[in-house]
């Protein structure tokens, strides 16, 4: 019996697709709730917080278990997945707090490529909540922050011509993708924060009960003058990582990948 590595993204099984389409459509409605909510509804993502991250738990195991049963794989995968955890939660206190330099995002882009999303999801979620354990991090934002980095791993996993672009046509496609989705991240989280501010300027404040569209353009208004810089920082960090180590990580995630047998077919030779 040979077996024949070929070290691609892991595809989406139905069960996986099923249950991260179930979590991405609750994240959604943790964010955006509060723009439908009436005014005098008292909002406050600090009261429904815990509830998000009673729910996103069992729907991470859901995940790992679904992708574990499509694919057919074993506990190194999961192995694996603790590792680069680790690793990440490890990178972030390098740079968190200074103006948005945070070294994980690079590692995040990389290793959903290798994973695929299933995996590349559950990894960017689990990250972020060891790394908030780690720096102290914790508070209403943590399960805020776990799906945000989720989505974001998840992204570079689906990424297209995973069997066809490799060498600097594919570290390119990674680093633009950091670089937007450092972005993408960033007002995500900058969702999450500013229904909670009140008293700013009239341009950028969150007005409860007033139409989407309205509060959508203060929304951009206080991201273009709050947290632009932050966001570039981060981004420009993950492209420059992401050009400059990304060629050495990949060949190492991908080895790693060939030795936990991640989507290997399996042929009988019977000579």
């Amino acid at each position: 019996m040979t077996a024949r590595p070929h070290p691609r993204p892991l595809p989406l099984g139905p069960r996986a697709a099923a249950a991260l389409t179930l979590v991405t459509l609750i994240g959604i409605a943790a964010f955006g709730w509060p723009l439908l909510a009436d005014g005098r509804s008292g909002l406050s993502h600090a009261q429904d917080a815990p509830w998000l991250f009673a729910a996103l738990l069992p729907l991470l195991v859901a995940v790992v278990v679904a992708t574990i049963a499509d694919q057919g794989m074993d506990s190194k995968a999961v192995a694996l997945l603790g590792v680069l955890a680790a690793v990440g939660a490890a990178l972030r206190p390098l740079g968190a707090g200074t103006a948005g330099l945070e070294p994980m995002f690079f590692l995040m882009v990389l290793s959903g490529r290798v994973l695929g999303p299933g995996f590349g999801f559950v990894l960017g979620s689990v990250t972020m909540f060891a790394s908030a354990l780690l720096t102290g991090g914790v508070g209403p934002w943590m399960p805020f922050q776990m799906l945000a980095l989720g989505w974001f791993s998840l992204g570079a996993g689906l990424l297209p011509g995973p069997a066809r672009i490799r060498g600097r046509a594919e570290l390119w496609m990674l680093a633009a993708y950091g670089f937007v989705g450092s972005f993408a991240y960033g007002t995500v989280m900058n969702l999450q924060g500013w229904v909670l501010l009140q008293g700013m300027g009239q341009g950028i404040s969150f007005h409860p009960g007033d139409p989407v569209p309205a509060n959508l353009a203060r929304f951009l208004a206080y991201c273009l003058a709050t947290s632009v810089g932050w966001d570039l920082g981060r981004a420009v960090l993950t492209v420059v990582l992401t050009l400059a180590l990304g060629t050495t990580l990949l060949k190492a995630l991908r080895r790693a990948t060939r030795k936990a047998a991640f989507d290997v077919p399996i042929c009988f030779d019977m000579r």
